[in-house]
């Protein structure tokens, strides 16, 4: 993103943040994280449906959990007409939260990292499973498998219940924990009736006048496992909304995981940035 007059605070993997003083502008833009690495090939598009699609979560699960947004049009603090237009359908205004430093995930199925761990220690973040689970098993019960929040170029770790709360403290990460299997919750029966499995999904919690609030993006593609129900069968590797077709295509290649990544084919992009816009349509519709 590019904003003149507009102080640029950082560039995540996938956002830049903008400082307004009273506030943060959020930008989504169209960079792809894959394996935690930013790869160089942006799928067009993908903020804006990214946005929208978090957007739409935000609202439904208001009840269950405030949130950082402000309702600040972004045409309010973008004065310029030309990129208010480029940025709208892209950006949130949002209130300035302290975030925490762990990342809070829910699983409901077994797959990626946790499917990793399992089949390592027959455990997913210290949390022992039933043996003889197989990969995309729905769990007994969705489990809070919290990961360390790396820095741009680096891994997330999961890591233990214990472990994260020395990082933020035991009665804030219980009420974490708590939030999240909720929304978790709400979110999976709202999905199913769209025809869709929410396999996992990762939320972020900042503090907000002393209350915990959901903040970043939800349940969007980057940062959640959707599968569709329908032929839904464990047992192996299940089609996704979301960017399955990068990661198997990084898979295929002898690529370490660093950085740079690898440039992504015409295919690979038309493909993912196809199943961002299904999850668009079925979810929030």
């Amino acid at each position: 993103s590019d904003l003149p007059g507009q102080k640029l605070l950082f560039r995540g993997k996938v956002r830049d943040v903008y400082d307004l003083g009273d506030a943060l502008l959020i930008v989504a833009t169209d960079r792809l994280s894959a394996f935690d690495v930013v790869l160089p090939t942006p799928i067009p598009g993908k903020g804006e449906i990214l946005t929208q699609l978090s957007n739409f979560w935000f609202a439904k699960l208001a009840s269950a959990s405030p949130n950082h947004l402000t309702g600040r049009p972004v045409r309010s603090v973008l004065n310029d007409e030309s990129l208010a237009a480029r940025y709208a359908d892209r950006s949130v205004v949002v209130a300035k939260a302290e975030p925490l430093k762990v990342e809070a995930i829910v699983r409901g199925y077994l797959a990626g990292s946790g499917l990793i761990e399992y089949r390592e220690k027959g455990s997913v973040s210290g949390i022992a499973l039933p043996p003889g689970l197989r990969e995309a098993d729905r769990l007994p019960a969705p489990i809070f498998t919290p990961s360390t929040k790396a820095p741009r170029g680096t891994h997330d770790e999961n890591i233990s219940f214990d472990a994260a709360a020395r990082i933020v403290g035991g009665s804030i990460l219980e009420e974490v924990r708590a939030r999240s299997l909720s929304l978790y919750k709400e979110a999976v029966a709202w999905a199913e009736s769209r025809g869709i499995l929410l396999a996992d999904t990762k939320f972020e919690f900042g503090l907000l006048g002393g209350n915990l609030t959901l903040i970043d993006e939800i349940l969007t593609p980057d940062s959640s496992r959707f599968w569709p129900a329908a032929g839904y069968t464990p047992g192996h590797s299940q089609p996704s909304f979301d960017k399955q077709f990068v990661r198997d295509f990084l898979l295929s290649l002898k690529w370490n995981k660093q950085p740079p990544g690898p440039v992504l084919p015409h295919d690979v992009i038309r493909k993912t940035l196809a199943k961002y816009r299904e999850a668009l349509e079925r979810l929030s519709r």
